[in-house]
Parts: C-alpha cells; sequence; structure tokens
C-alpha cells in the first residue's frame, strides 16, 4: 500500500479529545507536556476539560490541534516504522505535517501556531470577519457570486467537488451567503469561527509571521510535503517559509493537494488527528482512494495493520 498522512484543521478539536489513545499511549501526554512548556500552560488540561472555555479561541485550538496531530503520529511510530509517500495538512494541519516531517521541532511548531493565532486575531478583531461554506456550486460559480457581492470576500477553501468556504467581511459574507443560495447552492452555513482564514484580510498577520519565520532554523522534510497553496513540495527552506506566509492569506487547495497525491502513485490516505473531517472530504474527491481516520486504540490498531 502507498499511503500519505494528512493531518486536519481548525475545527477537528473538542474537549475530550485523545482521551482514551493517552490512556493506552504514554507518547500522547509526553507531546502535550512538551506543548505546554513551550506555551507556558497546561494544554492538556485545556484540551479535557477546557472549564475556562478557551479551546476554540485560534490561539489556543492551533497548538491544541498541531499537538494531537503529532501525538497520534508518535503513537504509531513507536509502534511501528513508518513509510509514507507524503504528507499533507489541512490549513493548520499544513504545521503538523511540517513538524512530523523533520521541518520544525514541536516545540517550534507549537510557538509558531500560537503567535500565527494571535496575529491572526489581532489582524480581523473578533465580530468583524466570518466564514461560511457552500455547497451545491461548482468553483468558478462561488468565485465569480463572491466578486459581485459588496465589500471584500472570497473563495478561501477548496474543500470537495460542490464544497466551497468563503471568508471575508463579516457584511460581505452575509451578502453573499445569500447571493449563492440565489445562485442555486443546495446549502450555505455560517462557520462558528473567530477570524476569516485565508483571505486578503489576513495579509496585516502574514507581513509579522514572515518577519517571525525569518528568525526560526528549519530543515527540508524528510518525506515530501504538499502545500496548500500549490498543491506542490517546496524545494529549499526559504521556498517553504515563503509558503507558510502565503498561506495565510491565499486560499486551501485541498482537492488539488489530493489529486496530486493520487497522480504520484498514493493509494490510501490515513488522517493523524480528532475527528473524521478530511476523511469525508477526501471521499467525495476521490471515491476510490482508500480513507481511515486515526483518534482512538481501535483506528489506531486498524491502521498499523493497514501500514
Amino acid at each position: 500500500m502507498s499511503y500519505a498522512f494528512v493531518f486536519p484543521g481548525q475545527g477537528s478539536q473538542s474537549v475530550g479529545m485523545l482521551n482514551e489513545l493517552a490512556q493506552l499511549n504514554p507518547v500522547v501526554k509526553e507531546v502535550f507536556a512538551e506543548s505546554s512548556d513551550v506555551l507556558g500552560f497546561d494544554l492538556w488540561d485545556v484540551v479535557q476539560n477546557d472549564t475556562a472555555g478557551v479551546l476554540n479561541q485560534t490561539d489556543v485550538t492551533q497548538p491544541a490541534m498541531l499537538a494531537a496531530g503529532i501525538a497520534v503520529y508518535r503513537s504509531l511510530a513507536a509502534l511501528k516504522p513508518l513509510n509514507p509517500k507524503f504528507m499533507a495538512g489541512h490549513s493548520l494541519g499544513e504545521y503538523t505535517a511540517m513538524v512530523a516531517a523533520g521541518v520544525m521541532t514541536l516545540a517550534q511548531g507549537i510557538e509558531l501556531v500560537a503567535e500565527r493565532g494571535r496575529l491572526m486575531q489581532h489582524a480581523v478583531p473578533a465580530g468583524q470577519g466570518a466564514m461560511a461554506a457552500v455547497l451545491g456550486l461548482d468553483d468558478a460559480q462561488v468565485v465569480e457570486v463572491c466578486k459581485s457581492a459588496s465589500g471584500l470576500v472570497e473563495a478561501v477553501n477548496f474543500n470537495s467537488p460542490g464544497q466551497v468556504v468563503i471568508a471575508g467581511e463579516k457584511s460581505a459574507v452575509e451578502s453573499a451567503m445569500l447571493l449563492m443560495t440565489q445562485a442555486g447552492a443546495s446549502r450555505v452555513v455560517p462557520l462558528p469561527v473567530s477570524v476569516p482564514s485565508h483571505c486578503s484580510l489576513m495579509k496585516p498577520a502574514a507581513e509579522k509571521l514572515a518577519e517571525k519565520l525569518a528568525g526560526m532554523t528549519f530543515e527540508l522534510p524528510s518525506v515530501p510535503v504538499l502545500h496548500n497553496v500549490n498543491a506542490s513540495t517546496a524545494s529549499s527552506v526559504d521556498d517553504i517559509k515563503a509558503l507558510l506566509v502565503q498561506q495565510l492569506y491565499c486560499p486551501v487547495q485541498w482537492v488539488q493537494t489530493v489529486h496530486a497525491m493520487k497522480l504520484q502513485g498514493v493509494d490510501s490516505l490515513l488522517e493523524l488527528g480528532p475527528g473524521k473531517v478530511l476523511s469525508g472530504l477526501n471521499r467525495r474527491i476521490d471515491r476510490a482512494m482508500g480513507m481511515h481516520a486515526v483518534f482512538d486504540q481501535k483506528s489506531l490498531e486498524k491502521a498499523l495493520e493497514l501500514i
């Protein structure tokens, strides 16, 4: 089997995630302990209890999801040699793929995505931006409708055929949602997010992220990582940094990413991290590919059999 690891982004988090896996795989809590040391607070306690109600704040969600993905990855690696052909991640998940592939350390990744979350929130204060999922229109229709809406709204996640996410100024997104319905969308669903990711409003955050990245030392990946911006690999560390900056304000090309892996001989995708969001998207992109989400002990054992 030729397989790739894919890592989910924001939206897959939930209170209590990975609890069962942690009971049987000590590496889970080890990853969260290392992450907590970087952050200065107990990330595992937040993920398991969230008594302060902060798990869905983007500067907490991002390190929580990165830690969760790496915890699952290292749980697999502790039990069996791994040989994925590619790695990729959806939005924030791209950073998880970078850590798994050795581009950056876990500590660097946690520090970076926590800062990324703060920069994103600062760029567009809560309540001023919005995102929505558009179902039932093709990509070109969504792009055209966004152009006709009043204000800044853009197609930002090409998730699967017939599912595109839009983002931008709140009023513009609301205008576009109505226009999408009038254009024949089967559903238009507002997303419960605190920032409008991957649109032009994130350019100020991207500029500051570039400054942060400039001072960090990375390595080339041990496994090829496909980037969200162009569904391709990077040839240098400088290119990796540039693509991570662009990712903040450019669309996530997830359909192209899955197709690119298929063209390179990948026949199965393993989603590492909480939830099954990518597995659902990937089935709509290419039903012939094998899909397996790994998030608890049973699914971990199944993955070990598959690979």
